[in-house]
């Protein structure tokens, strides 16, 4: 059944693939995290491995959030991990082998990268006239700013116990 929430077709369509899109980037942050949930080592290993598994847990009902709201207005929801992983904007190193500040690092520019990604994709749904979708993508960049902020700090504990 076709939707009638005041958006056009066309709207519909091209909000549909910035949120697929946005998929796409939520898809690799959440299998990077998860990678690194699994590899962590060293000494910051317990807290790290909470933390990681944490934000995986977080960037796991975001994904379904993105994807409800691309159902909500009237688009499918692109679910093949192959797909996703293929479209993605960004990548990240495989865990195995690496320093926790380079895991801490790699997921701290994945949630900058989208961030930004998210401000730019807000303005162009408000251009659209989709504010429920710009609502929705303003809040999810919030979600992002503090995940990063979190690992930024764990960055910044392990500068400032390096140069003491």
């Amino acid at each position: 059944m076709k939707s009638n929430l005041g958006l056009s077709d066309e709207v519909r369509l091209e909000v549909g693939q910035i949120l697929n899109q946005l998929l796409a980037d939520e898809y690799v942050l959440d299998a990077t995290t998860h990678d690194y949930h699994w590899n962590v080592t060293g000494p910051d290993f317990h807290s790290l491995h909470l933390l990681f598994e944490s934000q995986h847990d977080q960037i796991d009902q975001w994904l379904d959030d993105v994807a409800e709201r691309a159902r909500a207005i009237g688009v499918g929801a692109q679910g093949n991990w192959a797909d996703l992983t293929k479209a993605a904007r960004s990548s990240a190193d495989p865990g195995i082998g690496l320093s926790s500040d380079h895991m801490l690092s790699e997921l701290l520019a994945l949630h900058e990268d989208l961030v930004v990604q998210l401000r730019s994709d807000t303005a162009t749904a408000l251009r659209l006239g989709d504010t429920g979708t710009a609502d929705f993508l303003t809040g999810l960049m919030r979600q992002h700013e503090k995940a990063a902020w979190l690992l930024r700090s764990h960055l910044e504990t392990e500068e400032q116990e390096t140069t003491s």
